[in-house]
């Protein structure tokens, strides 16, 4: 997999002219499949993501966000539809609202529409083994080796953490495995669309996700060695880690104390 070293590519700027400018479309060059990553609830991130697909033309756009399902049902002559989001039955989906989401859509040009998402009964089979749960490749995509002890009790710190410590300290190994479970999954969707499609396949999915030193780049990695990955992240200048091959800082979003809901 080809890594680029980590370049500063935007720095935070007013919301209303944050744009496709800080990038240039050479900087997509070459690369057969290109994570973008969000914060799900920032619009500037989702019309960033819309840019970058207008600009690259890719030949497919694996959704974090959806399921093979789901994906299906969008068809060439409902991508434009505008009850699109009650099509996807979006907002009973515990995304933000589709109405930020909806730039992504519109940019999809002829992309095929792959929903990486596993579904409702995979997910539930996950829960009690997500190698089993991911299928004969769990192998192959590196999901069945166990993380290094530094790496393990890292991702179980900023797992609890990104939980405001609510979390029991017995779950946190669970739930990191489930994160591994939803990296590998996307990774295989992505992977699965270039093989048949060919590149570019462009993927939108959460920062976590984007990471290049735990997330879907690590699964791609494992897989598909030649494959030439590129990872864009989306931050506030407040995020101390910049684990991307490219990443632009954007304002934070004005939004409710995450953690009430845990008090």
């Amino acid at each position: 997999m080809k890594i680029i070293s980590s370049i500063l590519i935007a720095i935070a700027a007013p919301v209303a002219s944050d744009s496709i400018s800080p990038f240039h479309i050479n900087d997509f060059d070459g690369f057969d499949i290109i994570i973008v990553g969000e914060t799900h609830d920032d619009p500037t991130h989702h019309q960033m993501q819309a840019d970058i697909i207008s600009m690259v033309h890719p030949t497919a756009v694996v959704f974090e966000m959806l399921n093979e399902v789901q994906a299906e049902t969008v068809t060439p002559d409902r991508r434009d539809a505008t009850d699109l989001g009650e099509l996807l039955a979006w907002e009973d989906s515990g995304w933000p609202t589709f109405e930020i989401y909806a730039p992504i859509f519109a940019a999809l040009g002829d992309a095929a529409i792959i929903g990486a998402a596993a579904s409702d009964t995979q997910a539930a089979h996950a829960r009690d083994d997500s190698v089993a749960a991911f299928g004969d490749d769990a192998d192959k995509f590196g999901l069945t080796a166990d993380l290094p002890a530094t790496e393990q009790l890292a991702r179980e710190a900023e797992m609890q953490a990104g939980h405001c410590g609510a979390l029991p300290d017995e779950m946190l190994p669970w739930f990191v495995d489930q994160q591994r479970f939803r990296d590998a999954m996307f990774a295989r969707a992505a992977l699965d669309a270039f093989e048949k499609f060919g590149g570019s396949v462009v993927v939108i999915t959460g920062n976590g996700h984007a990471r290049t030193d735990w997330g879907m780049p690590v699964y791609l990695d494992a897989a598909a060695p030649d494959v030439n990955v590129l990872s864009i992240g989306q931050i506030t200048e407040h995020d101390a880690d910049r684990p991307y091959d490219l990443w632009r800082i954007t304002p934070p979003v004005d939004r409710p104390d995450p953690c009430a809901a845990f008090q």
